[in-house]
């Protein structure tokens, strides 16, 4: 009898919480679906592709602007005006007023670029308007020269050219920099003011990255280099 108690027992409890759980799961079927919206710090879930052509309008423009040859850039002038691959470029022309920002003077030439007579060159489209405080990270340029020797080398710049960034023979060629702070590509690779070399013949194309895939193994070798010349020429003095 107490067997038969205990048998009865546990089906009533199994009875139960069937019911339980059945009850459960049909008021939350009853409620409406909701999906938590996740927000993260930047609120970009692909940072690297944030920005890219999003910044300017004028790819259709530069598709049919003609090459003005007489005030093209060359990448040796486009490196020479950096203290290394990467580095951001100083300012190469006086600058009237050593505390303005870019919000007041430097964007009204490089946000959308244009022929400049005062300085008798087309200005470079800055690939981040929005970062108005330009002087944080470009300096004017008071010297050629350095204050005492050192032992620290350039590292070379990438190579550009058939071959020298495709993975493989006519595949497009690879992003040999990094893309943060360069997310819109167009600023350097079309326009008048584009090193001539790097210029690209369709400006037109949206998405660069689509076909043109970042070379991380290239830039981190750049950015350890510069980093133990640095370390060795520190350690030296």
């Amino acid at each position: 009898m107490k067997k038969r108690l205990v048998i009865i027992s546990f089906f009533v409890i199994i009875f139960i919480s069937f019911i339980v759980i059945w009850n459960f799961s049909y008021q939350k079927g009853l409620e409406k679906a909701y999906i938590p919206i996740i927000e993260t710090p930047t609120g970009d879930f692909i940072p690297k592709e944030r920005g890219v052509f999003k910044r300017f309008n004028a790819e259709v423009d530069y598709l049919a602007m003609p090459i003005d040859e007489q005030y093209e850039r060359s990448l040796k002038d486009y490196y020479n005006n950096r203290a290394y691959p990467g580095a951001p470029p100083s300012i190469p022309h006086p600058v009237a007023n050593e505390a303005s920002f870019g919000g007041n003077t430097c964007i009204q030439c490089h946000e959308n670029g244009g022929f400049v007579p005062k300085f008798d060159a087309y200005a470079p489209v800055t690939p981040h308007p929005e970062m108005v405080n330009c002087r944080q990270c470009h300096v004017t340029k008071n010297t050629n020269g350095t204050f005492r020797a050192f032992t620290f080398d350039k590292p070379a710049s990438p190579k550009v050219g058939t071959g020298a960034n495709n993975a493989m023979p006519g595949s497009p060629p690879m992003i040999p920099h990094q893309i943060q702070m360069r997310e819109n590509c167009i600023a350097c690779h079309a326009g008048p003011s584009a090193p001539k070399e790097i210029r690209v013949s369709h400006p037109n194309w949206m998405y660069c990255i689509q076909c043109h895939l970042p070379k991380e193994t290239q830039t981190l070798q750049i950015n350890a280099s510069v980093f133990l010349r640095q370390i060795n020429s520190t350690n030296e003095e």
